[in-house]
């Protein structure tokens, strides 16, 4: 971030004094932005346009320098000595006499800062409860306006001297208050409220410009709560363009500037005559061009042949009785055709749909149905006989007594179900019953002989 240092004795370390300023001035820069409070001597502008001064304490003092270019917008008024103001601005380091200022962008009176702080809090809170919001339509002509300031402050002489330009003697109340000191809120607030019971369509609230402290009881809550609670739109016009006060956020509408709240809230009388002229012009006109068409029209009549003969008017409305006669007679006959046409037709649907001709498509549709069914049962039948045949023929190969019609017998030992397989079991006198094909042989046993005893 720095240079590398020059040192006067490699041996010792030593920095050059570039290299030490460079260091505080990179300590001092990184505090930023700082507000320091202090008592104001030796303020004094030069030739420039620059304003030296320092800011002291009863242990230290710092010198600060205000900028030509930023004068106008640092200071609201002159530095006094012994002042107790607070200075906004950063820290520069002078490295050619090796001392350190404050580069001041603004200055207010000591205590500012709090009270600002308290108005942010207001703001904040009014801003919950909608008082920020409300916006109600300012009237184009107001019956009477009413004007809270000072009577023998500069804002009302503006706001005069705009009412004389734009409409002489136009209807305006005053409402005289103190607008800056001790008890300068509680005052406003008192106008407000005796201006609007006094019968106005739109109450202004104004005053000139001033620094923050001339312009505070435009941000006490009592002049807000009295804008708030007034049954008629308010205007604002506190301060100049760059002044924004509590009064100017609670307000239905805000002025920059005095003459900009007179400007608002008084018509323009010359615009207005100027527009009814340009409206006298174009009713003129219009009522011309009436007046032509109607004339036209007359003009046309007087000459038209129903004026001048009554009889070609009896003419024209036999002409067209007959036209409609004609017209009559020709749809009386064609809807006699047509009420015709559709008669025969619903004759013939009525023939096609009698019970008779019902009957005989329906015994056609039957004696159909009974050939098909007739069929269908003899082909069902047939079928089911071949079947059973087939299916005798499997059972017939299949039954034991077919095995016995080919000279197959089926031998049982007397008072057993088993038939005899083998010799195993039979003894010589058992009794045997041997079925054959169309009955049974009883017979005893001689003889036992196995196979592998012969």
């Amino acid at each position: 971030m720095f240079d590398t240092p020059v040192r006067g004795n490699a041996a010792q370390g030593a920095w050059s004094v570039s290299y030490l300023t460079q260091r505080i001035r990179g300590a001092l820069e990184g505090l930023g932005r700082v507000a320091v409070e202090g008592e104001v001597s030796g303020g004094r502008p030069v030739a420039s346009g620059h304003i030296y001064f320092d800011l002291k304490d009863i242990d230290a003092q710092v010198a600060c320098v205000i900028w030509r270019s930023a004068a106008a917008t640092a200071l609201r008024q002159p530095l006094r000595e012994g002042d107790k103001v607070v200075v906004h601005g950063k820290l520069e380091v002078y490295g050619q006499r090796g001392r350190y200022q404050i580069i001041v962008q603004r200055v207010e009176p000591a205590g500012l800062g709090s009270l600002l702080a308290q108005l942010e809090r207001l703001k904040v809170d009014l801003k919950a409860r909608g008082w920020l919001d409300r916006r109600r339509p300012v009237p184009q002509m107001p019956r009477r306006v009413g004007v809270v300031t000072s009577r023998d402050g500069a804002a009302f002489q503006d706001f005069l001297r705009t009412r004389t330009l734009r409409w002489p003697l136009y209807p305006v109340v005053l409402a005289h208050t103190s607008v800056q000191g001790a008890g300068a809120a509680a005052s406003v607030a008192a106008a407000i409220r005796r201006v609007a019971a006094s019968g106005v369509d739109i109450v202004v609230v104004t005053r000139g410009g001033g620094s923050v402290e001339d312009l505070w009881a435009f941000n006490e809550l009592a002049v807000a709560e009295a804008i708030w609670e007034c049954p008629v739109p308010v205007v604002s016009g506190v301060g100049h363009e760059t002044d924004t006060t509590l009064c100017d956020l609670v307000a239905d509408r805000r002025a920059h500037t005095p003459t900009d709240a007179a400007t608002q809230v008084i018509p323009d009388r010359h615009a207005l005559v100027d527009g009814l002229e340009r409206l006298e012009g174009h009713l003129a006109e219009a009522l011309t061009a009436q007046l032509d068409a109607r004339r036209e029209r007359i003009e046309r009549a007087a000459n038209s042949s129903v004026l001048r003969s009554a009889r070609g008017l009896l003419d024209a409305r036999r002409e067209r009785l007959g036209q409609l006669e004609r017209v009559l007679s020709a749809s009386v006959r064609g809807l006699g055709a047509r009420a015709a046409t559709g008669l025969a037709d619903l004759r013939r649907r009525l023939e096609r749909r009698s019970p008779a001709a019902e009957l005989a498509r329906r015994s056609s549709r039957v004696d159909v149905a009974r050939a098909h069914l007739r069929a269908g049962v003899a082909k069902a039948l047939e079928g089911g006989r071949r079947d059973i045949e087939a299916i005798a023929d499997r059972l017939a190969a299949l039954s034991p007594l077919g095995v016995l019609a080919r000279g197959y017998s089926i031998t049982y030992v007397e008072g057993r179900s088993e038939p005899v397989t083998g010799v195993e079991g039979i003894s010589v006198g058992a009794k045997l019953r041997t079925r054959v094909v169309d009955g049974e042989i009883a017979s005893g046993v001689s003889e036992v002989a196995p196979l592998e005893n012969r």
